[in-house]
């Protein structure tokens, strides 16, 4: 397993996540139906929209996992906020970074996983949509796009909501 280093931007980014008050704070029904509609969509049992704090990943919204959150040096999440596109992982037991994860090799037995990272306008990303499947498979690129779509969505309704939307 590769420990997932910390962005250049770090310091900001967490300053930016604490400023907008979305930490521990109770479901959200359009969240909800976000990575519900997700997980429908995609077929999988797993859907989240994670927050990647200094030490945790913490879930704002899940379906198919009864943790609200994982330490983040396991985080798949803290990998999809090193960049700015999808992380797309079509088996997680043949990638390095990933292959001995207790996330995979131990609940929830992870094998897929596509990452899309909640950037915001001044580039500093708060953590991820995501989807993760118990069995190996890859979007096409009309399911990218949709994946993309939903994750512009969610960090629209994430910020306008705590009414940042100028972040």
């Amino acid at each position: 397993m590769i420990t997932p280093p910390l962005p250049d931007n770090e310091h900001a980014r967490l300053a930016l996540l604490r400023a907008l008050l979305l930490l521990d704070t109770p479901p959200e029904e359009r969240m909800d139906k976000i990575v519900e509609f997700a997980s429908a969509e995609f077929d999988v049992p797993i859907c989240l929209i994670s927050l990647v704090d200094s030490d945790r990943q913490w879930f704002k919204a899940r379906i198919g996992i009864a943790a609200c959150e994982t330490p983040r040096d396991i985080s798949f999440c803290a990998h999809a906020i090193l960049g700015s596109g999808l992380l797309l992982v079509p088996d997680a037991l043949l990638d390095r970074r990933f292959c001995d994860n207790p996330l995979v090799t131990g609940t929830p037995r992870i094998r897929f996983y596509a990452g899309a990272p909640l950037v915001c306008e001044n580039g500093l990303a708060l953590g991820t949509l995501c989807l993760i499947d118990t069995r190996p498979r890859t979007l096409d690129q009309v399911e990218q796009a949709i994946l993309e779509s939903l994750r512009d969505l969610a960090l629209l309704e994430l910020t306008a909501a705590q009414g940042k939307q100028d972040v």
